[in-house]
């Protein structure tokens, strides 16, 4: 355990100086394995007494992150409702990011970008680059055009000390149709596979049993898929960034059950089940901090 609050701000608040597993390992271990995720859905916004405007936006992220930021080990916005309010939407998020860093607790910018060559290394430099606006300390990626095509993300991760989390075995229905394809080698079986191999660069933290960089998106409510597919997340030895939890249905002793021998290296989701204990500072800090308490009794 960090010997103060400063020293775990300080410890999480510099990319670059430590690996991403790693400093994300000392957060969970500090903080508890919760991530809250930022998600200003105009349904949310209203219920806050807020404008579904940049103003509203903005007024919404910072009040989670203050809330929030000494409670859980991670910020998750998600990048699509920045989106949807065009450049000024943008720029609350690189200001959201930059409030997430300021209070010391690690982001993770939920894009789920994906894609080849050139287009992807943009990506990277936009998420990832040392300098950028946008620059999170760790990005959610799409590897459905081939696992290696996330290259240029991957070693700018590794480069920068930020990480990255791969979808691999989402719960929603229709992920089934890609995610399970092959049985026994089933694409997301090749995903974890590869997730794994990637983390063989980071030698330091697996000798001490720590995270490597490159973690995975594993849906809270995906049940017996991991059994069903003979996928051993342990073997990863990367964070597991799971979503689903409160809201979506799933509690910490599902999580218990559905990742088994992996469950230290969850990192469980919870966006709306805490976001509708807003629009107060209070009502969010006491909403994280019975999940984490849940999760930790778990």
């Amino acid at each position: 355990m960090p010997e103060s609050a400063e020293a775990v701000r300080q410890a999480l608040a510099q990319p670059g100086q430590e690996p991403f597993g790693s400093r994300l390992a000392a957060a969970m271990a500090a903080r508890g394995p919760l991530c809250v995720g930022i998600d200003p859905h105009p349904g949310l916004l209203a219920d806050w007494g807020l404008n579904d405007d940049a103003a509203g936006l903005e007024s919404f992220s910072l009040t989670v992150v203050e809330a929030v930021a000494s409670l859980a080990a991670a910020v998750k916005p998600q990048v699509a409702l920045y989106e949807r309010h065009g450049s000024a939407g943008m720029a609350v998020l690189e200001r959201t990011l930059a409030a997430a860093s300021d209070a010391g607790v690690l982001s993770i910018a939920d894009a789920k970008r994906g894609d080849i060559g050139s287009t992807m290394a943009a990506y990277a430099d936009a998420w990832l680059r040392d300098g950028s606006a946008l620059a999170a300390d760790s990005v959610t990626l799409s590897p459905y055009l081939g696992f290696e095509s996330l290259r240029p993300a991957l070693d700018l991760a590794a480069e920068s000390g930020r990480g990255v989390f791969v979808l691999a075995l989402t719960s929603n229905p229709e992920g089934k149709s890609v995610q399970h394809v092959g049985g026994p080698e089933s694409v997301a079986r090749r995903i974890a596979e590869a997730a794994g191999a990637e983390n063989r660069r980071y030698p330091a933290a697996l000798r001490t049993g720590g995270l490597g960089s490159v973690g995975l998106v594993v849906g809270a409510t995906i049940g017996g898929a991991l059994v069903d597919l003979g996928l051993d997340l342990d073997a990863v030895h990367g964070p597991i960034l799971a979503p689903g939890l409160g809201a979506q249905g799933a509690t910490p002793a599902d999580l218990r059950a559905t990742f088994g021998a992996a469950y230290p290296a969850v990192l469980a989701t919870s966006s709306r089940g805490i976001l509708a204990a807003g629009p107060t500072i209070a009502g969010l800090r006491s909403a994280t901090e019975s999940t984490r308490d849940g999760l930790l009794d778990a």
